[in-house]
């Protein structure tokens, strides 16, 4: 039998991504866009979510995740790059431009943000996730490569400065999100000791292929488990580890 794209079974997401997840869904709901452009895919489990709602095109640098976000999104009748978001057809625009956990890994924030914008349709929208609250970095940000940690207010200054307005931000995560970023804290703290001297940049490259969950059953189970969690978050959207925005391209 041969299965349709609406047929196949969406990759697993690990539970830090559900908690996201929860957030983003409500708001690609809310835009229903017609075209949609994700930078920094990563292994494609967003991704392949993306690609049965718009007409999805992912870019992502990293040639391991790129090969399993190919197969993951093509089957699902999105377009995968490997390539940065730089090197798309200038002019090329899209009702919704997405990144989520990528901000954190680019020391120019500004600059990227500058050059996202670019590919969003006047009156479309930019959607991201970074990490919540400078205060917070720790062992965990230091092993993926990460810059920085916003604060609403940093994160909403950013998207303005970027051209950007009717920017609306959700804190996620409270509670489970305080027990993984522990866990995660001290599993990299001692990864952290044999890394030597790699760079942020170098980091980052594996950062998209670290705790990702495999195999159906697996992922069914965290689904599972972490549904719960997903409920009570929404009680404290202005509580958490992990911010998710929502901004408008004005001019």
């Amino acid at each position: 039998m041969t299965l349709t794209a609406t047929d196949r079974p969406l990759p697993p997401l690990a539970p830090r991504a559900w908690l996201r997840y929860d957030v983003v869904s409500r708001i690609i709901d809310r835009l229903a866009p017609t075209t949609a452009l994700e930078i920094g895919c990563g292994q494609g489990a967003f991704g392949a979510r993306l690609a049965t709602r718009a007409d999805y095109l992912g870019v992502e640098p990293d040639a391991d995740s790129f090969t399993v976000a190919y197969e993951r999104i093509t089957a699902l009748g999105g377009t995968v790059l490997n390539a940065m978001s730089s090197e798309l057809e200038p002019g090329a625009t899209y009702d919704l431009v997405c990144a989520f956990e990528v901000l954190e890994h680019i020391e120019d924030d500004k600059e990227a943000l500058a050059e996202w914008v670019t590919h969003i349709r006047p009156g479309g929208h930019l959607v991201l996730s970074v990490p919540a609250f400078q205060e917070r970095f720790g062992p965990m940000d230091r092993h993926a490569g990460h810059f920085r940690r916003y604060s609403p207010e940093e994160l909403t200054t950013r998207l303005e400065e970027a051209g950007l307005g009717e920017v609306d931000i959700t804190v996620y995560g409270w509670p489970l999100g305080y027990a993984l970023e522990a866990v995660r804290n001290r599993i990299d703290a001692r990864k952290l000791a044999k890394v030597g001297d790699l760079t942020p940049e170098e980091l980052t490259r594996a950062t998209g292929r670290t705790f990702q969950p495999s195999g159906r059953l697996k992922g069914a189970v965290i689904a599972l488990a972490t549904s719960p969690f997903m409920a009570l978050q929404r009680l404290r959207p202005e509580t958490g580890t992990g911010l998710v925005a929502v901004a408008t391209r004005l001019d």
